[in-house]
């Protein structure tokens, strides 16, 4: 007992110095001492100013626990203190990490501090914590609903923050915790919209959903006056158009009671904006925009989707499947929408089973009476594949075509019936079921295929099929009453053998028979209902007493009797055979609901169109129109300020070659470009920019006339650079600088207005622009103008373009750039242009095995003009024979798929002695295998393969220091490959490495402010692949190679290409 007071003395009298009182050391044996004055004791160190008493109190909890003692009481206090410290961190990364970490613990006691936290970090200055603090609403709401109410007033300030970074997350947490609150979301409707193209991917998609949803409940149906009239097709799709005709007089008299329909301005706002989303590299937000658009736009507009659903189907087979489950749901509605993409849904033979099945779901929705013959001929290939649950879907789907088309019902049931002498049993199995439904539609015209079915029922055992013959014949006996008694006969024969479904179509063609044909079965009937009434199968014990009581007149059988036959005999009605697809659209697109088809946990409604539309006023917002529109200029003046004024002079490339690829990567990331529809701040910089460099360029235009010679170009130029102020002392840099970033970003980020003023110039006046600024760019922005992720063709290839593409430096740029004067020597792109003495050649064919005819080959590293997605290899021919060598061509290319070659023009003849050099392109698809051909002559064939080093896949391009450490940051993990090295002797100068390198791979050097380190980079010539080099020199003759590709396999080869070259 006298262990406290003993403790308290030995601290020597803290609580009159103000502190409070140590607690007992349960590690000290009081086993008498209170614990609740213990804990209490801790809590107040915990709540202590002074660090030394929190330490302390932490110190001898830990002990606590590590003795077994239960410490669960002081949870909240260690809590408080780990959080609240970090959570007014000044690093945001901290505060957000505390936390995300404080309302990932799961324990109720701790909601009023994740409450306060919440509150506190929802009105951060930092964006990236308020987004954290979005993520955490939904965690509490999990942990304790009773706090809704607080949430829901975070969240409503949270809604009306600006940040692109903070909206996606907090509609997330309002989808949550509130989706029923309608009216949050009213003030913020028009900033969402205007916000939506900037917004990461994720958030894009959560935003577009509950903007569908919203859509539905505020705006009138823009189908309302086509409603009605849309509904006919469908349903002479699926039924008869008799039974419609009446409907359609009250449809039409309704039609002219509507009003005229004017689309709200906050709808259409709605369609603009995410319009320009379904050229996203993201597969999810191109759905989402495909289901919001196919719930909300007018049925002329929804068009728009299917070009970029149909991209969809290059993707993952995961993607492809979802894709494919949407569009079977929309072509039901929406017929003519993908009937251009007809030949998209074709199969291939990789693809997987379920996939094969929904484009076959695709196909047979699109089919009508233009495009049938096509597609059963396609049907005709599938039939023969190996894969036999697609083989009995694709006999499914000739026989839905033949319901739904009658025109060509007879060629599809003579097609079906060839089937039946088909050698696999499960392929003439699906055809029985398919023909008995197809028969049941016309059964006296087609007495000869019952006929040719019954001869069947020797050789097919599949149940099934066996199970539906004898349903025909016993249905139709009338019409074969010769062969249905026979038939009858051999199925007595094996009744005891056969299945349970083959059974009980045995006893009820025996009823059938016996009513229609006694005379001829009668005893064939009692015998195998005799059979049926010792059968294992109670089902079949049943059915045959039953039957026998029905059918077989006795005393004891009751009324029933007298109407047996009509029983039997009764006239069935035809089956409808029709898209499991049909009714999956009352779920909203892209929903876990519509691929199940049926509704998940979670799952919204999605709402009815409104009759009357609600009071739009609810949307306007109390800013003045005005006040926006000069902020947003204001913001474009300072965005463009470092790119043309003089503060680029002083500052040096480092702030010009900063602030322009941050839009030029924005406008990248969502895919697209920003255009003018979409409003984006992105968009209307890149008018802005393309405007001003014209002016530009007519003013350097008008300077340059008359003047002739490299060096009056030179004086030309440099009386140019003392007019504009924004020329001054970087002059020569910031042409760098600004063709670097309009080279780096791709034609997706040029605006639409900037394509359309560079193809209204003159050619001549284009060719004749001084190459300083952005000329290279302008002139090849023509060409690429109408490339976008969503022009593909499935019929034809792509015409080759005419121009090189902008991030490869051609001869001609690198000609035109020598006049500049250029401040930085590390800049000079000598490197660009190849030196031929040390270009390494390759053997093709050797002079023996080419009878005197040897060719040799080798990469010449010049854009290939017919197409810039081509590497150019230059071949030469050497004629060593004494007789002429004539028709030098390509023949028949053997190419993995996806390669491509543009032959040369056909040499007619080579003379003895004499060498001829051509030059032809190939595709090597970022690849390095071979590509096979034949080498023809007039009277030989020789096969040669040509094989690229991974270094030859590339093309140079121009980037600055920033830009290279900006693009290296995005390609990290398992984009960057490293290496170790040594360097030997020879290899130790500068000159000597940066000539390896380049001799190694086909890059151009980067401008590095770092003496030991060496940057290079390039594109892939295919798909324009960032690569970036970086060797770095250690002490001694230690050097570490680093290369960024998101081709891992290209950045794999390349280290050791380069690491073979700087050893040798």
């Amino acid at each position: 007992m006298s262990a406290s007071p003993a403790y308290s003395e030995e601290k020597g009298g803290s609580s009159s110095l103000g502190e409070p009182e140590y607690g007992h050391d349960p590690a000290s044996g009081g086993i008498f001492s209170s614990d609740y004055k213990r804990h209490d004791d801790l809590k107040e160190m915990l709540d202590s100013n002074k660090d030394s008493l929190k330490l302390e109190a932490m110190k001898r909890i830990v002990a606590m626990i590590a003795r077994g003692k239960n410490a669960s009481d002081l949870f909240p206090a260690v809590v408080k203190n780990v959080a609240c410290k970090n959570i007014e961190d000044p690093n945001q990364l901290i505060r957000a990490s505390a936390l995300r970490v404080l309302s990932s613990i799961r324990v109720p006691i701790i909601v009023p501090i994740m409450m306060l936290a919440i509150k506190e970090a929802a009105s951060d200055m930092s964006p990236y914590v308020r987004k954290t603090a979005a993520h955490a609403i939904p965690k509490l709401y999990s942990l304790d609903s009773d706090q809704k109410d607080q949430l829901i007033e975070v969240i409503e300030k949270l809604l009306a923050d600006k940040t692109t970074l903070v909206a996606g997350s907090v509609v997330m947490a309002f989808e949550e915790v509130c989706p029923e609150r309608i009216d949050l979301i009213h003030k913020n409707y028009r900033k969402l919209c205007n916000l939506l193209i900037d917004v990461e991917e994720w958030g894009q998609v959560v935003i577009i959903n509950m903007l569908t949803r919203y859509a539905r409940t505020q705006f009138l149906s823009p189908n309302q006056n086509e409603s009605l009239l849309e509904e006919n097709p469908e349903k002479a799709f699926y039924g008869s158009d008799e039974e419609d005709s009446k409907d359609d007089k009250l449809d039409a008299a309704s039609l002219v009671k509507r009003k005229p329909y004017v689309m709200d301005p906050d709808h259409r706002l709605l369609l603009r904006n995410t319009k320009p989303l379904l050229q996203s590299r993201n597969a999810a937000v191109v759905m989402a925009v495909a289901q919001l658009y196919f719930h909300l736009a007018p049925k002329a507009e929804v068009g728009v989707i299917a070009k970029a659903l149909v991209r969809l189907l290059r993707s993952h087979s995961e993607v492809q499947w979802v894709v494919l489950q949407n569009v079977a749901t929309m072509s039901i509605k929406r017929r003519g929408m993908f009937e251009p993409y007809l030949k998209s849904f074709y199969i291939r033979s990789t693809d997987p089973t379920q996939i094969k099945i929904l484009k076959l779901e695709v196909l047979t929705n699109l089919a009508n009476e233009t495009n049938i013959s096509t597609i059963l001929r396609e049907f005709q290939t599938y039939i023969r594949s190996m894969d036999k649950d697609f083989v009995a879907a694709t006999i499914q789907a000739i026989g839905r075509c033949a319901t739904n088309i009658g025109k060509v019902r007879d060629t599809c049931l003579n097609g079906l019936v060839q089937l039946l002498s088909n050698r696999d049993e499960l392929v003439v199995a699906e055809s029985v079921v398919v023909i008995k439904k197809l028969l049941q539609m016309q059964p006296s015209q087609h007495s000869e295929i019952i006929k040719h079915m019954a001869k069947l029922t020797d050789n097919i055992q599949v149940p099934m099929a066996r199970a539906s013959i004898l349903w025909l014949i016993g249905e139709y006996c009338e019409h074969v009453p010769k062969i249905a008694p026979d038939v009858l006969r051999k199925m007595a024969k094996s009744f005891t053998g056969e299945e349970d479904i083959v059974k009980l179509q045995v006893i009820n063609l025996a009823a059938k028979l016996y009513l229609t044909n006694s005379k001829q079965s009668k005893l064939l009937t009692q015998y195998v209902l005799n059979l049926a009434k010792y059968d294992q199968n109670y089902d079949i014990r049943d059915r045959a007493r039953f039957i026998r009581q029905l059918i077989v007149p006795t005393e004891k059988s009751g009324a029933l009797n007298k109407y047996a036959k009509k029983l039997f005999l009764a006239q069935k009605p035809a089956p409808i055979l029709e898209s499991s697809f049909k009714d999956r659209d009352h779920f909203q697109l892209g929903s876990l609901s519509h691929l199940l088809n049926a509704k998940a946990v979670g799952y919204q409604e999605l709402p009815d169109w409104p009759d009357e539309a609600p009071d739009p006023s609810v949307r306007n917002v109390e800013v003045p129109e005005w006040t926006k529109c000069t902020s947003r200029e204001k913001r474009k003046e300072k965005v463009e300020k470092p790119f043309y004024s003089d503060s680029e002079g002083e500052s040096g490339p480092t702030e010009s070659a900063d602030s322009e690829p941050e839009s030029v990567s924005e406008s990248e990331s969502e895919s697209g470009s920003s255009s003018s529809e979409s409003g984006s701040d992105s968009g209307s910089r890149g008018e802005e920019s393309g405007d001003q460099s014209e002016e530009e360029e007519k003013k350097k235009k008008k300077k340059k006339k008359g003047k002739e010679g490299e060096e009056e170009e030179e004086q030309g130029k440099k009386g140019k650079k003392k007019k504009p102020q924004h020329e001054g002392k970087g002059g020569s840099e910031t042409s760098w600088e600004e063709g670097s970033i309009s080279e780096s970003s791709s034609s997706e980020s040029d605006s639409g207005s900037e394509a359309e003023e560079s193809q209204s110039e003159p050619e001549s006046k284009r060719r004749t622009t001084p190459p300083s600024s952005k000329p290279a760019p302008k002139a090849s922005r023509k060409g690429t103008k109408e490339i976008s992720l969503l022009d593909l063709d499935d019929f034809t290839p792509a015409p080759p373009q005419p121009a090189s593409s902008p991030a490869i430096v051609s001869t001609s740029l690198v000609t035109d750039l020598e006049g500049l004067t250029l401040t930085d020597a590390s800049l000079t792109p000598t490197m660009l242009s190849p030196v031929f003495s040390t270009v390494k050649t390759y053997e093709l064919l050797h002079r023996m095995a080419g009878e005197g005819l040897s060719v040799e080959y080798y990469f010449n590293r010049q854009p290939f003009p017919p197409d810039p997605h081509m590497v150019a290899v230059q071949i030469q021919f050497s004629n060593n024979t004494e007789s002429e060598v004539k028709n030098l061509r390509v023949s028949e290319p053997k190419l993995v798929s996806g390669m491509r070659i543009q032959e040369f023009q056909e040499i007619e003849s080579l003379a003895p002695g004499d060498t001829a050099n051509v030059i032809m392109g190939i595709d090597f698809c970022d690849s390095t295998q071979a590509a096979n051909f034949q080498l023809c002559t007039h009277s030989r064939q020789f096969y040669v393969s040509i094989q690229p080093p991974v270094g030859e896949l590339m093309a140079p391009v121009f980037m600055s220091e920033n830009e290279f450490k900006k693009e290296q940051g995005k390609l990290t993990g398992m984009s960057e490959i490293t290496e170790k090295l040594t360097l030997p002797d020879k290899c130790q100068s500068d000159h000597t490495i940066v000539q390896r390198v380049t001799a190694a791979a086909n890059v151009s050097r980067v401008p590095c402010g770092v003496d030991n380190e060496y940057r290079f980079a390039a594109k892939t010539v295919t798909s324009g692949s960032l690569v970036l080099i970086t060797l770095e020199r250690k002490e001694g003759a230690r050097a570490h190679l680093t290369v960024n590709s998101e081709k891992m396999v290209i950045g794999t080869m390349l280290v050791q290409d380069v690491s073979q070259a700087l050893a040798q």
